[in-house]
């Protein structure tokens, strides 16, 4: 019993932070694309988008760390070795990302250096769901070898591939389609509004032909993506349902609400990982020539499954009202005009 409170606290930690920190990485992929002329004004919006979860997103994926490192050792030791270059590559643009973003909101001195500021936070905001979705891809591509005995083999073609990469350029594009619709409801200027729209139909189009490839590359590397999503009932009822309120959302936007355009965006990319994860479900990683990881037969001690769902089941109780507060103190200060300052 307690390892499935476990699993379902790595599942839906991954989701938190694919939806708050895709949204997050999204708006500085948003800057990145847009006009010179109108980055001063976007920029000002991103700050009110991001606000409430800027504070707290990378939580979701300590969270998840922390779970394969306690509960799934194996799978947190072949991970954090196989693919270590991507990981490290993620983290940099995690930490170069959130400092950029301190100093070019609060460095006493305005001067050439907030250019720098702004280049490195668009760029890493780019590069770091890049190399989540590789490094996403990768766990599953079978491309993992164990048994490597080369450099490439063994740290390099375990996620260099076409499948991950494609990968990486989907999770790009959701991120961006997340933080357009996020960036739709906290602009009341209609010129400011069609503009966000825009990137959020150009997001879109960008998600449609990266999953295309992804199927292609699937399809390619021998990866049975298409079984996964379209052999079992969950998947083919998570795909329609995904479908149905992507329609539903571009028919709230073309009438000019935006109340319920966050949660149906948030339902889209659930179904989304369900569709993902769902049909090999427990293999978590799997392996060159057939292998796989398992959250099932590769989890640790009992003792340290039954301590660590009691920790996240305890903690729940503390963390998740304090990020109810969080949310909340944003929004309360956005009311009286003074989020904007931040």
């Amino acid at each position: 019993m307690m390892l499935y409170v476990v699993i379902v606290y790595l599942w839906v930690a991954l989701l938190l932070y694919l939806l708050l920190g895709g949204a997050d990485f999204g708006a500085g992929i948003i800057e990145l694309f847009t006009s010179e002329d109108n980055k001063a004004k976007a920029r000002k919006i991103l700050y009110h988008a991001i606000g409430p979860i800027w504070e707290a997103n990378h939580m979701w994926l300590i969270i998840a760390i922390v779970i394969l490192f306690v509960g799934f050792p194996a799978i947190y030791t072949t991970m954090s070795i196989h693919l270590h270059i991507p990981l490290v590559i993620m983290l940099m643009g995690i930490v170069a990302r959130g400092t950029a973003f301190a100093f070019r909101n609060y460095d006493a001195v305005t001067d050439n250096m907030q250019k720098v500021y702004n280049k490195i936070f668009v760029y890493s905001s780019f590069i770091t769901p890049l190399f989540l979705g590789i490094i996403a891809g990768s766990a599953v591509s079978g491309k993992i070898d164990v048994h490597a005995d080369t450099f490439l083999s063994a740290y390099l073609f375990s996620w260099l591939n076409w499948f991950s990469v494609t990968i990486g350029l989907f999770t790009v594009s959701l991120c961006g389609f997340l933080a357009a619709i996020f960036l739709i409801g906290e602009t009341r200027e209609p010129d400011e509004r069609k503009r966000f729209v825009r990137k959020a139909w150009q997001m879109n189009i960008a998600a449609v032909i990266s999953g295309g490839l992804v199927f292609v590359s699937a399809t390619s590397d021998k990866i049975p993506l298409v079984q996964w999503v379209f052999g079992n009932a969950v998947g083919i009822t998570a795909v329609a349902a995904a479908t149905v309120s992507l329609i539903i959302l571009w028919y709230l936007i073309i009438k000019g609400r935006s109340k319920s355009l966050r949660l149906l965006a948030g339902f889209q990319i659930t179904m989304i990982l369900l569709t993902t994860t769902y049909k090999h479900y427990p293999n978590i990683v799997i392996l060159k020539n057939g292998g796989y990881l398992s959250l099932i037969e590769n989890r640790g001690a009992d003792k340290a499954i039954e301590a660590l769902a009691l920790a996240l089941l305890i903690g729940s109780l503390f963390i998740l009202p304090a990020l109810v507060y969080l949310i909340y103190s944003f929004q309360k200060r956005d009311n009286k005009g003074s989020l904007s300052e931040t």
